[in-house]
């Protein structure tokens, strides 16, 4: 692992369903909003065009596509529009101003990040409908003899979700049900079961970083790795690098859940949760001996995550064992789900969106606009000497950290910030494939609004559950983003270095 150093090669989550009747919606309050929107970009773009033009290492194309970026995340944030929607846009926008070729532009929707993630998500539909991993979650579960002994178990769940169910979206609808089956048997403790609902989303979101599959922003970085020029990081390579410090978030996310919002004494007594709650809120079965389902898909996902994780033994890449991986779940005879069904099921809008982010990063990159925006924030870092590599670091963990309040989409935030960080992080000493890492780490963090990534925002719509507000969510975010960016800021200076990952050249 360490010729990492040396170089070589959601979510779009759209908008929330508005809820009240179109009829009821105020247009001219959208459309204020829209002209403020659109008044604050314009100003932006003004700006960056005046200091554009007055730097001489900011050319006119790269004037452009900051312009472009500085719209695109400027709709994101304010505008009625959904993420995909703006991202095509503002990719459109780059191949007509001639910041992108269109081949660039079509050839991100063709990229081995793209493939991977819709043979896994094919992979995934199979394995949620087997039953399978209910089945194991009942076993795991019913376990538990005190609220404690259940937070840490359904957590323990959660976070083995992320080697086999791609994107945080996916796992938090594989866990919904399993939420409201223990919702059904808690009922008359609901600081509990509140507690439990907070704790989905927020483990599922920290601990994705252990597995390369675990979110779209991670092949986002893996293919913009490969755009530099930089060997990316393989499947074994980020589940040794990313399992610590995802098992370990989702154990402080777990304790600091408890303790902010944990049962009240009364509440505290033996609980009984039996495999037979999870059966009655299912459609197959959870006890009993395996079906031809549940072994199948089984046998298919552990011989895809073996030839993941031995790629340098037999050479095929990952994208072709997701491929064969997804033949083989949707084979006749090995479960009931079709491939042409499973592909009509994929999260196209997320793909498309991914697509599209790409090709942002690249304009960003090819225009210059990303070396010069790198120059013009960490310029006063670079005149600090040896100490300066080091104070980079902690910035990148905290910029990313904070860029979910603005730029709500994981991906994008990794499409925006990698090019950033890896131009930066070369003239300063620093390892950029570690930087992209350690970036893509911390914007794993988006727990403070409801909207910041969609897990939070499935679990905060449940008719008759005992919910979070967002106060909750402003009060869970005080105490675990220092929290976890002092845990990234460990595993960079610390753990990673002897994983195989160095931190600096």
């Amino acid at each position: 692992m360490s010729k990492l150093l040396y170089s070589s090669q959601e979510r779009p989550d759209e908008r929330l369903p508005v809820t009240a009747p179109l009829n009821q919606v105020n247009s001219s309050f959208i459309t204020g909003r829209l002209v403020v929107s659109l008044a604050g970009a314009v100003t932006l773009v003004a700006a960056v065009t005046w200091t554009g033009f007055g730097s001489a290492s900011l050319s006119l194309q790269g004037a452009l596509a900051l312009s472009i970026f500085i719209i695109a995340i400027w709709a994101w944030v304010f505008s009625p529009l959904t993420d995909t929607y703006v991202s095509l846009a503002a990719a459109v926008a780059l191949v007509l101003t001639g910041i992108i070729s269109t081949e660039r532009f079509t050839a991100s929707l063709g990229t081995s990040a793209v493939w991977l993630l819709v043979a896994a998500v094919v992979m995934a539909q199979v394995l949620t409908a087997s039953g399978l991993t209910r089945r194991l979650t009942a076993q795991l579960v019913s376990r538990a003899r005190t609220p404690r002994q259940l937070a840490y178990l359904f957590n323990l769940a959660l976070f083995l979700t992320v080697y086999l169910v791609p994107s945080p979206s996916g796992r938090a609808a594989l866990a919904l049900p399993i939420y409201q089956a223990l919702a059904d048997a808690l009922g008359n403790r609901p600081a509990l079961v509140k507690a439990l609902g907070i704790l989905a989303p927020a483990s599922i979101l920290v601990s994705a970083v252990a597995s390369f599959i675990g979110a779209g922003a991670h092949l986002v970085t893996s293919e913009i790795l490969t755009a530099y020029g930089l060997e990316t990081i393989g499947f074994l390579e980020w589940m040794i690098l990313g399992s610590g410090l995802g098992l370990l978030a989702s154990l402080v996310v777990t304790e600091l859940v408890l303790q902010l919002f944990g049962p009240s004494r009364e509440e505290q007594g033996p609980i009984e949760v039996t495999v037979a709650d999870f059966e009655q809120a299912s459609d197959t079965p959870v006890r009993g001996p395996l079906t031809a389902p549940e072994r199948n898909i089984a046998l298919v996902l552990l011989v895809a995550v073996l030839l993941w994780c031995t790629e340098t033994l037999h050479g095929l890449t990952p994208v072709i064992v997701a491929v064969l991986g997804a033949l083989a779940a949707t084979a006749p005879g090995v479960s009931s789900i079709k491939l042409g069904a499973a592909l009509k099921k994929a999260p196209w809008p997320m793909l498309l969106f991914m697509a599209a982010t790409l090709a942002i990063g690249t304009g960003l990159a090819d225009s210059g606009a990303a070396t010069w925006l790198a120059e013009s924030l960490f310029a006063p870092v670079s005149q600090l000497g040896s100490s300066g590599s080091a104070i980079f670091i902690l910035m990148v963990i905290l910029i990313s950290t904070a860029a979910h309040l603005v730029i709500q989409s994981r991906s994008a935030r990794s499409a925006v910030l990698i090019p950033l960080v890896i131009t930066a992080a070369l003239p300063l000493g620093v390892n950029p494939v570690a930087a992209a890492f350690i970036s893509t780490a911390a914007a794993g963090f988006c727990h403070t609004l409801t909207s910041s990534a969609k897990p939070v925002a499935l679990f905060a719509n449940m008719d008759g559950r005992p919910t979070y507000t967002p106060a909750d969510l402003l009060k869970l975010s005080a105490w675990l983003a220092p929290l976890h960016a002092m845990l990234i800021a460990l595993f960079s200076f610390f753990i990673w270095p002897l994983l195989g990952l160095p931190l600096y050249t």
